[in-house]
């Protein structure tokens, strides 16, 4: 008997997985057959989804960490005189 290695998935197979189980068109049944993972790996998957879904635009009530981006130096005038952005 061959012992399996364990698998590493990427953030974005998680994350597919994960949305899939909140959005509850499917079982975890089904799903799990889908992504070829075990119900709980999913149920996991949702539910630090949830936990951190917040993180994504911040808590609430707290100011941002980052700095206030100048949009005046992020954009030039093009030569029709109109103002493009520089990235």
């Amino acid at each position: 008997m061959t012992k399996r290695t364990r698998r590493m998935h990427s953030v974005a197979f998680k994350a597919k997985a994960a949305l899939a189980a909140v959005k509850g068109e499917r079982t975890l049944a089904e799903l799990a057959q889908q992504f070829d993972l075990l119900p709980n790996q999913i149920t996991e998957w949702k539910r630090q989804l949830r936990e951190r879904a917040a993180d994504v635009f911040g808590a609430a009530g707290e100011p941002s960490s980052e700095r206030p981006v100048d949009v005046k130096r992020c954009m030039r005038r093009s030569a029709s005189r109109r103002w493009r952005m520089i990235f």
